[in-house]
């Protein structure tokens, strides 16, 4: 894998399934940032963590996000909020592969109740070693939905 820095974050269906994946890039060298929740806390709200994660990818064009709930689809809808993420709820590798290859996704969000932690972990190390394929017709729908991004007032 890569050597670009990591952040992670899940809500309290998530939280144990990122304190593997943490153990698990730990093993590996990867170098991670835990975001949060710190502590498991039923009572989080996960746009709060999808936020934080998705602020900090977008401020370091190099890092990558990863964020764990139950489906991975909240997560996914609120880091996408986010200028300058594209954030994808993967389900298997093939669609983690294709978001990368096809769509340059900054921000991975996985269903913790819906997948296996040695299914995440397969899907995580194909996210994080596939590169963006940089053909043309996917770089110019990049630019345009950059482009539709930056046109939106607030």
């Amino acid at each position: 894998m890569k050597k670009e820095k990591i952040f992670l974050g899940a809500d309290h269906a998530g939280f144990e399934a990122k304190e593997k994946i943490k153990k698990y890039f730990e093993s590996k060298n990867i170098d991670y940032e835990d975001l949060g929740y710190l502590t498991y806390d039923s009572k989080d709200d996960y746009p709060d963590i999808a936020f934080k994660v998705a602020k900090k990818v977008a401020k370091d064009k190099k890092s990558k996000g990863i964020l764990l709930c139950g489906t991975g689809e909240g997560m996914a809808i609120a880091a996408d909020k986010v200028k300058g993420i594209r954030a994808v709820e993967a389900y298997d590798l093939l669609s983690a592969k294709l978001s990368r290859e096809h769509n340059d996704s900054n921000v991975l969000a996985l269903g913790a109740r819906t997948l296996s932690i040695e299914k995440i972990k397969k899907i995580i190390t194909a996210w994080l070693n596939t590169e963006f394929s940089k053909a043309k017709r996917h770089e110019r729908r990049i630019k345009e939905i950059t482009h539709f991004e930056n046109s939106q007032k607030a």
